[in-house]
């Protein structure tokens, strides 16, 4: 197939590599000149921006897009429904929220171009083990673009499918993420009981190694933990602080909406925003109502002279 890939990212330069890799045509665009130049030099076709590359593309051309979530990719929508034809197709590979994709696939219908949301998971190991895919919107449009999703998936006839209507695919991995918040954390406070037991001196990644294989808790998460420990086995280089880009609030936010209990990855979501903070109110809170009430020992704050 003939596609254009705009955002080269960690996960869109991984995914036009895949591509290219796999006999694809690929014209690229991104502010980055150095990104592009790099593709160039694995056979992609450079563009210096969205409409050089739609005169670059055949019709009825594929657009993939790779972009933050927000205004970036509002923009990029926009611009996209003004400058292609009908039959185009424009797949949105990005963690947009499930409702924005489906008002970008109504006001796309307007002017008959195809819009795909492809939730998208692989993370920097996609570009060598295969990205999973999970894609809502048309499914004539979805049939029309396999060469290329059996491309960029793990294998021809596995980890991808046509999941819904528009909004479906960008839904589902909103879950898939909130699902992955939940399992990280688990596994966090595990270690981190692991660790704290002294009197027996274990050895994080000798366990984590363990359990990768036949354990019921096995998982490629837990493969990245045992590589972790074993870079770095009490994980001295890190800090706690812990971002988050917005899937997870999403996921929470739906389960509210739709009065779903998800507590396994709220409590997750809420301890990433616990580990941003330096000293918070709500313990300072505690520790001050415990020496009020119980006269209980306080540490206080130390001040240089």
């Amino acid at each position: 197939m003939q596609i254009g890939m705009v955002g080269l990212g960690r996960m869109g330069g991984g995914m036009a590599q895949r591509l290219l890799r796999g006999g694809h045509e690929i014209v690229v665009t991104d502010p980055d000149v150095e990104k592009v130049a790099l593709l160039e030099a694995e056979g992609a076709t450079g563009a210096s921006h969205i409409r050089e590359m739609v005169n670059k593309l055949k019709r009825p051309r594929v657009i993939w897009l790779m972009l933050p979530t927000g205004d970036v990719t509002n923009q990029n929508v926009e611009l996209l429904n003004a400058v292609l034809s009908p039959e185009d197709t424009v797949v949105n590979g990005g963690n947009t929220h499930y409702k924005d994709s489906k008002r970008h696939a109504m006001q796309a219908s307007k002017n008959s171009i195809h819009f795909l949301d492809a939730g998208t998971s692989g993370g920097i190991w996609g570009v060598t083990e295969g990205y999973s895919i999970m894609i809502g919107g048309d499914a004539g449009a979805y049939e029309r673009l396999l060469p290329a999703i059996r491309t960029l998936a793990p294998a021809h006839n596995r980890g991808f499918g046509h999941v819904g209507p528009s909004g479906a695919g960008h839904f589902v991995k909103m879950i898939h993420n909130g699902i992955e918040y939940g399992m990280m954390q688990a596994y966090a406070e595990g270690f981190e009981l692991l660790q704290s037991k002294n009197e027996f001196g274990l050895d994080l990644a000798r366990i984590s190694e363990i359990w990768r294989h036949g354990s019921v808790i096995r998982s490629w998460l837990l493969d990245l933990a045992a590589a972790a420990f074993t870079e770095d086995d009490q994980l001295a280089q890190l800090t706690s602080y812990v971002d988050d880009t917005g899937e997870g609030r999403w996921t929470v936010n739906e389960s509210v909406e739709m009065a779903i209990p998800a507590p396994v990855i709220t409590a997750a979501l809420q301890q990433r925003f616990r580990s941003r903070q330096d000293n918070p109110m709500a313990g300072r809170v505690i520790a001050a109502l415990r020496h009020q009430f119980g006269g209980h020992s306080v540490r206080t704050v130390k001040t240089s002279e």
